[in-house]
């Protein structure tokens, strides 16, 4: 292991379309002509996002992401039987989003590629033999965002000839005038190569008849509503109030439940149809048709259904596909960026089309990688197993991500349990590497205190917004990744980011050297516990004593660890009332901190899980958490007056405190409890134990782990 190094083109340049560099949502394509031959290497970098097509068809996508003013390069080997007999037009797609988001850093977009055999370069952007580029119109540009956290939705408006430049070599383009681009660090990919690989619906649920709703909705959500500097897009005036709110006009009456077979169906004028996957999945949408006169063709999907079709609005994103197709033709499309859902409502307005394919093209970490899998004693375990083992695979492509979904944004904290799953399953620690590395390549972070880290990454965060308690948890992730790789080599490059950290943290240090007023988004879970978080919080001065230990212990740093066992029994002093630990103190008129009578159950775990306290220390307490709280609450209803924990991260937690301190059994038979429902309803698991936001999140993939270890 080591960071990654520089990487050097023979002759490719950066380019973009000359005076398009700063706008927003704009999207080129590019192509070479070959022949057939035994192998061409496709080498290349680019942002925001590209997909490569050989002949029209599905590829690769990428980049692999990272750090801002950084670009990791990619290798594509295209054998010969990806070719066909003659020539063969490899083409380049790439989208330049120039909005801040949490899925890529805003930077200016631009493709560096070359196309080799063996060393010769037979193409390369900048060069001689550049390849061919046109503005990719048919992708329509003005659009509204796909959510807070991911740039934009998708809609298309496609001609007759929308695939010639992809599929036709003899005809003729006009090319855009491009320029090269200022320089740009290329570094290794590092990461393995996604799994593509496509899935098709086990079945239609349901068929039904679109029309004018009566009262229609209106998503008001703040991606639509609150477009600014801060939050870049298209205002609504400029996209026609939005594909979300436009959808929102029509209702659907369910005409037929009966299932049907997956198979060539016809929608009428107005048609509607709802597909189910099987699962809960995340890629590309690939939808082929034939349309016999011009119509509006939309895609809705979602994790889950309620009220037969799904909600293209819902947890605050446009799960909503537009194309605009010309009659007289057949089309195979596909989205430019992938998205999650089990269940997608196909429908026609203004005339019938014939749908020959509703598949997606998953978009998954490398399979063969994922080696290390065990069998379950039952089925119930095995569903689930089976769905943490999923949840990964669709959250550890590049970075790993909260949820492949609303955000696919690589935060902190998740990251310390799916870089878990990723060694326990496959042996390495290669996304979790470029994770870490991500955030010690930029010099600075713009809008956030210097010192502090972005609460996830790549991303801008222009409103000003961190998690003080996510940056500790890097630190924490750092000593289990040298545990698990004995990179010294990172962990060294990480020490002067990492002691900046704590001085900005010791900032916040009142005279008893608590963290006190902590600024921003103080988060400890999504449960009571987050609304207990001033003005003295017990749960993040608990990690605090955890992140001065792991910091005293990475660098030797003795002082460091005294401060750690300090401030745990200054805790106990103050937060401990003999029976539980109380979440905050409160400074009253005269300043004096006062302990409130809040109590949640994560506030115990966090106890245990930092050694705050432990089964020596703390008997009672212990055997408290162990026999009384947990699932059995909900049937006992023990101690109503302690908040209940939340999947994450209060739940995780207990998992972990329950199988260190050997109990195994009680850990297998409460994942049963806790995600069966998830594993049966999604085959996924969730953010949440309840399905109110996404139900496919990359921490919960720790169940595996778990799992694997404590199943006998």
């Amino acid at each position: 292991m080591a960071v990654s190094g520089k990487i050097a083109f023979a002759k490719a340049l950066p380019v973009w379309e000359s005076g398009k560099e700063k706008e927003k949502n704009h999207t080129l394509a590019f192509r070479c002509v070959v022949d057939k031959s035994k192998e061409y290497t496709l080498k290349i970098a680019g942002h925001n996002v590209y997909r490569i097509l050989i002949n029209g068809n599905f590829f690769a996508s990428g980049p692999a992401r990272t750090a801002h003013g950084f670009y990791r390069v990619s290798e594509y080997s295209i054998a010969e039987n990806s070719l066909v007999d003659g020539e063969n037009i490899i083409s380049i797609i790439v989208c330049g989003y120039n909005v801040n988001s949490f899925e890529y850093a805003d930077a200016s977009p631009f493709l560096c590629a070359e196309l080799l055999k063996g060393k010769d370069v037979f193409f390369a952007t900048g060069g001689e033999k550049d390849f061919q580029c046109i503005q990719f119109s048919d992708k329509i540009q003005k659009v509204q965002r796909y959510s807070f956290q991911r740039p934009f939705a998708e809609q298309y408006s496609f001609g007759e000839k929308y695939d010639s430049f992809f599929v036709n070599p003899i005809d003729n383009f006009q090319n855009v005038d491009l320029k090269i681009q200022e320089n740009k660090i290329f570094i290794e990919r590092g990461v393995p190569y996604c799994e593509y690989n496509a899935i098709e619906p086990i079945k239609i649920i349901n068929r039904g008849i679109v029309s004018k709703a009566l009262n229609p909705r209106r998503c008001n959500d703040r991606h639509i509503t609150e477009i600014s500097d801060k939050l870049k897009g298209f205002k609504e005036d400029e996209v026609n109030g939005g594909i979300v709110n436009e959808w929102y006009t029509y209702s659907t009456e369910i005409t037929s439940e009966a299932e049907e077979k997956y198979e060539t169906t016809t929608l009428p004028s107005n048609g509607s149809a709802v597909f189910d996957m099987g699962i809960n999945t995340t890629g590309y949408i690939r939808l082929s048709l034939k349309a016999e006169q011009d119509c509006e063709v939309y895609a809705i999907f979602d994790e889950y259904i309620d009220g037969g079709v799904p909600d293209g609005g819902r947890n605050g994103t446009a799960n909503i596909v537009k194309w605009c197709f010309k009659g007289g033709r057949s089309y195979d499309v596909v989205s430019i960026e992938p998205y999650t859902y089990r269940f997608i409502q196909i429908v026609s307005l203004n005339a019938p089309v014939i749908i020959t394919n509703v598949s997606q093209l998953r978009e998954t970490y490398k399979e063969s990688a994922v080696t290390n899998l065990k069998k379950m004693p039952n089925e119930n375990l095995q569903r689930i197993y089976d769905a943490a083992v999923e949840t990964f695979k669709q959250n550890a492509t590049d970075i790993f991500m909260d949820c492949p979904s609303r955000e696919r944004a690589g935060w902190l904290c998740d990251s310390f349990f799916t870089s878990r799953t990723e060694f326990e399953l496959t042996g390495k620690s290669l996304v979790e590497r470029n994770f870490l590395e991500n955030f010690l390549l930029p010099d600075s972070f713009s809008c956030i205190p210097d010192g502090m880290l972005p609460m996830c990454y790549p991303s801008d965060h222009t409103d000003g917004t961190y998690i003080h308690n996510w940056a500790m948890w890097y630190v924490l992730e750092l000593k289990e990744y040298l545990t698990r790789t004995g990179d010294t080599e990172l962990i060294e490059k990480a020490k002067n980011r990492v002691y900046k950290l704590l001085d900005f943290t010791m900032s916040f240090e009142n005279e008893d050297g608590f963290l006190s007023k902590l600024k921003s988004w103080v988060f400890i879970e999504w449960s009571k516990a987050n609304e207990f978080v001033q003005d003295i919080n017990y749960p993040t001065n608990m990690l605090y004593a955890k992140f001065l230990e792991t910091i005293g212990t990475l660098y030797d740093d003795e002082k460091l660890i005294i401060k750690a066992d300090t401030l745990r029994r200054k805790i106990n002093d103050v937060a401990f009332d003999g029976e539980f630990f109380h979440d905050n103190s409160e400074y009253d008129e005269s300043g004096k901190a006062v302990l409130t009578n809040n109590i949640t159950e994560t506030c115990q775990y966090y106890a245990f899980f930092t050694r705050t306290a432990t089964k020596e220390t703390h008997p009672e307490l212990f055997n408290k958490l162990v026999n009384e709280f947990g699932p059995i609450r909900k049937t006992t209803n023990a101690y109503p007056e302690i908040y209940e924990s939340n999947a994450f991260i209060g739940n995780y937690l207990r998992l972990d405190i329950l199988y260190n301190n050997g109990y195994a059994d009680n850990v297998v038979k409460e994942i049963e409890d806790f995600f069966l429902p998830m594993a049966e309803r999604t085959g996924t698991l969730w953010e949440n134990m309840s399905d109110c936001a996404s139900c496919d999140h990359g921490f919960a993939s720790y169940v595996a782990v778990i799992l694997n270890k404590a199943v006998r």
